[in-house]
């Protein structure tokens, strides 16, 4: 995906540095304690990951009445499964998911800045934050995911989602044919964030 979108290659060190030095900056006037990135690194590390998004997914392709469930009431379905505490804070406080279907493909994208269903996704990937992306995906969805290679049909509707601070969009994608005696872990093996994202499929059937 990063390729399809440019931006100076040494954005991400820049970025570090900036970074860096506002750290810096806040551990010298006593706002944060040097363990405090840390532990917030490590929160997002181990509790708000794409794991958890993979199991909403395989849930919902496995149990038809949470199917429904999550599209109608989102934070209702999700509190029903064991994940991790703080799934409605830290960006997940309006997560609504979307379903793909053999007529409808959807897309998230966040014209604004970069608003992200963190709790489902983790963090978002630098793409997602790029201006040639988000804008190029609002005007011609169905051009960009061409061209990373998401080929649809012509009489395939498209549905662009924009994220914002009041609904936080995440894509069910149609289960893959094939996948009928699949256990969940291999399920999960087949969901990617791309895919959560409306950038990508799920994964076919191997």
């Amino acid at each position: 995906m990063t390729g399809q979108f440019a931006y100076p290659p040494d954005r991400e060190e820049i970025s570090a540095k900036q970074v860096a030095a506002l750290e810096s900056l806040l551990i010298e006037k006593g706002v944060i304690t040097p363990q405090t990135v840390d532990k917030v690194l490590a929160y997002f590390e181990t509790e708000m990951t794409p794991l958890n998004g993979k199991k909403i997914v395989v849930k919902a392709w496995t149990d038809p009445e949470f199917a429904a469930k999550v599209i109608v009431d989102t934070p209702a379905a999700v509190a029903e499964l064991n994940l991790p505490d703080g799934m409605a804070g830290a960006e997940g406080e309006h997560l609504q998911a979307v379903a793909n279907t053999p007529g409808v493909h959807n897309l998230v994208i966040c014209t604004l800045c970069s608003c992200f269903p963190w709790p489902v996704l983790g963090l978002p990937p630098y793409w997602y934050k790029d201006p040639t992306f988000r804008s190029r995906a609002a005007r011609e969805p169905r051009k960009v995911l061409a061209e990373v290679g998401v080929d649809l049909s012509a009489d395939t509707e498209i549905k662009v989602w924009d994220s914002s601070g009041h609904s936080r969009w995440f894509v069910i994608p149609e289960r893959p044919a094939g996948t009928e005696d699949f256990t969940d872990e291999m399920l999960m093996d087949l969901v990617t964030t791309e895919a959560m994202i409306g950038v990508a499929l799920a994964g076919p059937a191997s």
